[in-house]
């Protein structure tokens, strides 16, 4: 799962539609995986046709959808997380060797079980582009004097324009907060145009304490929302604009994790073209940077305080800028497992069945294995594709078709389905849903027992998908079912820090499987022996059931619920 803070950093992305030739490198590695579970796997496929289609699964149950949960078993998917979250591996980071070996191991199973590559296709990859940006050199001097990068000043390359050259600044315009709003604007009456722009971070309060810009305790977006004033100085059509930041410790602490160690955009060079150089700055170099003006600042800041009335200065300053970017091209691939619908015309719409496959790969001697973030959602889509597929070879296949896929760059900033939503093979509008799986092996805290779920999503979009779950709980799972995440005010922001969001942002009704976080969260410790693999399993087989509802019900679901997406 996303970390929550990588969302800021998810916006740009802009690239071509194409899909994967594996290389040969990637397929030299399949037969080593997957020798050893073959027989395995073709004995349980054998069995489970056998028994389905003579109806003798189960007490002779004549309920298909039952049938088909039961061959998702624990074993089998403790296998595939054995294998996904092994050394060898190397924690399947993207753009890594390690996430195109287990891109090939999961294209593998799907072959084994039979499932068909997307019509008119020769593999079951389609190509995700990304775009890595790190800085090659970053220098800065403020009257001859070096500044440290991360100490006193940050830029981050990948929303930074290709420079051509240093950038040298004699003077500087303060521009109180950098604000343009209809409430309260720094601009009002200044032109700016070509000028470099210095700003206090967040936004003004009165002297009672109070945001002007809401008149209450409750600060706007141009508080936390850089891009706001970013953007404002482009319209206006600065040269830069230099942000004094109050918490500037705590915003390079997290670029030095997320972002300046190359993270992975959709977009080409050329876009970052369309940003402003922008340098968010430290108390301290904010003062060295107004030098004998700081007075002058003060007071004016003082005034918008007391009185609302913005005002402006010129700073002297001698100030070189040197920013030089590494920029490399990162391939990878989300995994696609097409089972085709029955119905003649029903066959036309999708529902998708998600998870993804990538994780943080490693940091120096450290593998970051992933066994639950997300071997063990990935293991459940492969059993549910394997049980579609039995269910399609015995003659009982689904109405609509399904679309079971497995993605990369999810901890990027949820890339991959970010990507697919962009590119799709099939027409969004004919997806009728995503029922998505992430993290389901494990127990958090605020349980004593393993019989449960969070559930977020079901009823963000549609009424009728949440009582699909439901139903599909209470008839076969029996599990608790826990909607505490799926709350508006959820300070977590789950619905938004998984795959499924990309396709709810495109009204899609969307579900998403999560069993919390634990201590071994996104650290190396996240290891295959921890997971409750019978606890997964039960998850994956309501995934199933609600998966199978939404592809065989009379009616497509509809989308009935507006303002919580």
């Amino acid at each position: 799962m996303i970390c929550s803070l990588q969302i800021i950093a998810s916006t740009l992305n802009n690239t071509r539609a194409s899909r994967l030739t594996p290389t040969p490198l990637t397929f030299s590695r399949l037969s080593r995986f997957h020798v050893l579970t073959f027989s395995r796997n073709l004995m349980k496929k054998i069995i489970g046709l056998f028994l389905l289609a003579s109806g003798s699964l189960v007490a002779q149950t004549n309920d298909v959808s039952d049938q088909l949960a039961r061959t998702i078993e624990s074993k089998t998917m403790k296998a595939h997380v054995y294998t996904l979250a092994s050394k060898e591996l190397e924690g399947r980071e993207t753009g890594k060797e390690g996430n195109l070996k287990a891109a090939a191991y999961i294209a593998g199973q799907f072959a084994e079980d039979g499932i068909p590559t997307i019509p008119g296709d020769d593999n079951y990859f389609q190509e995700v582009g990304f775009t890595t940006f790190k800085w090659e050199d970053i220098q800065l001097t403020v009257s001859g004097e070096a500044v440290e990068h991360l100490k006193g000043y940050l830029a981050i390359p990948q929303y930074f324009p290709v420079q051509s050259g240093p950038i040298d600044i004699t003077s500087m315009t303060f521009l109180g907060y950098g604000i343009d709003d209809p409430g309260y604007s720094d601009y009002k009456g200044v032109d700016v145009r070509g000028k470099h722009l210095l700003v206090y971070g967040g936004e003004p309060m009165d002297k009672d304490e109070h945001f002007r810009l809401t008149g209450t305790d409750t600060m706007s977006a141009w508080s936390y929302d850089p891009m706001l004033k970013i953007e404002a100085a482009k319209k206006a059509g600065a040269a830069s604009i230099w942000i004094i930041e109050n918490e500037f410790r705590e915003m390079a602490m997290y670029a030095r994790r997320n972002l300046l160690s190359g993270a992975m955009l959709m977009i080409s060079p050329d876009a970052l073209n369309e940003y402003l150089p922008q340098v968010y700055v430290s108390s301290t170099l904010g003062q060295q940077l107004a030098g004998s003006k700081i007075n002058k600042i003060i007071k004016l800041r003082d005034r918008i305080t007391k009185t609302g009335k913005p005002g402006h200065t010129t700073v002297p300053v001698d100030v070189h800028l040197n920013a030089v970017h590494d920029i490399t091209s990162t391939p990878s691939v989300n995994v696609l497992a097409y089972i085709e619908g029955t119905d003649p015309v029903m066959k036309n719409e999708v529902v998708l069945v998600t998870a993804h496959f990538d994780h943080l790969g490693m940091r120096g001697s450290d593998i970051y294995y992933g066994a639950d973030d997300n071997a063990s959602g990935t293991s459940a889509v492969l059993e549910i594709a394997q049980a579609f597929a039995q269910a399609k070879a015995a003659g009982q296949g689904p109405k609509r078709s399904v679309l079971c896929m497995l993605v990369t760059g999810e901890e990027k900033g949820l890339l991959g389905s970010q990507y697919y939503t962009e590119h799709p093979i099939f027409p969004l509008a004919n997806t009728v849903a995503d029922v998505n799986i992430d993290m389901i092996g494990r127990k958090d805290e605020h349980h004593a027992d393993s019989n449960y779920i969070y559930v977020i999503g079901s009823d963000r979009l549609s009424t009728e998908l949440h009582e699909i779950n439901e139903t599909a709980n209470k008839t076969y799972t029996k599990l608790q079912l826990d909607y505490t995440y799926n709350m508006d005010s959820d300070p977590n922001r789950f619905y938004y820090r998984s795959d499924h969001y990309n396709f709810a942002k495109n009204g899609i009704p969307a579900i998403f499987y999560f069993s919390g976080v634990h201590p071994d969260y996104h650290r190396p410790t996240d290891t295959p022996d921890k997971i409750m693999f019978e606890k997964a399993e039960t998850i994956a087989r309501l995934a199933f059931h609600t998966a199978w509802e939404l592809a065989n019900r009379k009616d497509r679901i509809k989308v009935d619920v507006v303002g919580r997406n």
